[in-house]
């Protein structure tokens, strides 16, 4: 019995209708950009298997520095204890972090520094004697799948039967260099109607609304807003952080900083699940009281693992070498390229780009789920590339460690699908 037939009798797949996507691709062992199947097929990864894998499939650095801690220390709680794997790890972050955030809170997933992130935001205001419980958030905005992160999202494919349990959020447009003025206007008058605690927010780049691109000094003018009216800012630079625009994170392109920002994915290279919420001094100086319950009561069992923390230090080292930046140009220039050759298809309608984050959009109406995409990401997978379209978007954010002769097969295959459209 094949891996793939036995995954039907017992597994629940995220994302999944398994009535109509009953077969689940068993796929056997990956290296750098290259997933393999267990029929022998190889397809490449061009979107890093969600944004992960950054530094390629089992990164030799990664994985061997990851294998010597597991011989020192694996797991240990870490309310009342710490180790030097996280401390190590907290040094390296706060030196190419934005020059405000001072503290690190581990978690476990995107969706769970989120949820910090909006406790911070909250009980911030809270403890400084002041009730505030709406949040604001961008329209399309998608930052996780546990109840606070889906409160400030925005696309009801993921949320909708859960919308009457959700925390009080007000939803703003993207900035598009062309609205600000209404944004500012509507954000006046949720900020008078309403005590606002926190906007949440992905930095530039809204991920699951196939990569909505949004304005850099409309977005540094909203955060000023925030500033002005003590709204607590929380970045969520799950998907964006660790060099995907470019800079090391987004929040780096704004003159105005996050008071919070969360992060994951990248963080550790993919090897190992593991999230953090980090936060300025103004931040944590809320919570550090003699009265106990101003403390930030939330913990997972894994916070700080010592592995994960390993695998994120070294993901860390990595980004800031030569090659990796060096690779992050070329992707970015080879994405600039292919984007005025394919911008002029007839069946294109746009394109869009920051750092090494490449999406077009097709001139046709699909839906999110829809046979058309079903049909495309076949296709893709035929001609041995991953790729997952969203709605009518196609993107691209492949590995750093890609080669040009990689870049331009998956630049092909798109070219030759858009005949199937």
């Amino acid at each position: 019995m094949t891996l793939k037939q036995r995954d039907k009798k017992h597994l629940w797949h995220p994302l999944t209708q398994h009535k109509l996507h009953p077969e689940s691709i068993a796929i056997i062992k990956a290296k750098g950009c290259i997933l393999t199947d267990e029929n022998g097929n190889e397809y490449i990864d061009a979107i890093a298997s969600w944004y992960t894998c950054m530094y390629g499939h089992c990164n030799d650095y990664i994985t061997s520095r990851v294998s010597e801690q597991m011989k020192q220390l694996d797991q240990v709680v870490f309310s009342g204890f710490t180790h030097e794997p996280a401390v190590k790890l907290s040094e390296a972050l706060i030196n190419i972090l934005p020059d405000n955030q001072q503290k690190i809170f581990f978690s476990d997933n995107g969706s769970t520094s989120v949820e910090i992130g909006i406790k911070m935001a909250l009980q911030y205001h809270f403890n400084n004697g002041e009730k505030r419980n709406t949040l604001i958030a961008f329209e399309d905005g998608f930052h996780g799948d546990t109840f606070g992160a889906m409160s400030v999202s925005g696309l009801s494919v993921y949320n909708g039967p859960f919308e009457e349990f959700f925390l009080d959020v007000k939803r703003i447009p993207v900035p598009n260099g062309e609205n600000l003025e209404a944004i500012l206007a509507q954000l006046e008058k949720i900020s008078k109607d309403h005590k606002v605690a926190g906007f949440v927010y992905e930095p530039l780049v809204q991920g699951a609304a196939a990569m909505k691109m949004h304005d850099v000094n409309d977005l540094n003018a909203i955060l000023q807003f925030c500033k002005s009216n003590h709204i607590i800012t929380v970045a969520d630079e799950v998907m964006t952080g660790f060099g995907k625009t470019g800079k090391h994170f987004a929040s780096l392109h704004m003159e105005t900083k996050p008071d919070v920002m969360c992060l994951s994915k990248a963080l550790t290279g993919g090897l190992l699940p593991m999230a953090l919420t980090t936060c300025s001094q103004d931040i944590y100086d809320a919570f550090y009281s003699d009265d106990i319950g101003k403390g930030l009561f939330h913990g997972h069992t894994y916070s700080a693992n010592p592995l994960a923390c390993t695998a994120a230090l070294a993901s860390i080292e990595l980004l800031q070498t030569e090659a990796i930046q060096s690779n992050i140009q070329r992707i970015i220039t080879s994405h600039q390229t292919f984007g005025e050759h394919i911008k002029k298809h007839p069946k294109v309608k746009g394109i869009r780009q920051s750092g090494v984050i490449f999406a077009l959009d097709l001139d046709v109406e699909m839906q999110r789920y829809g046979n058309l995409r079903d049909k495309l990401f076949k296709f893709f997978m035929d001609h041995g590339v991953f790729l997952r379209p969203l709605g009518n978007t196609i993107y691209i954010q492949a590995p750093y460690v890609v080669t040009e002769t990689q870049l331009e097969k998956i630049y092909q295959v798109i070219e030759e699908a858009l005949d199937i459209v």
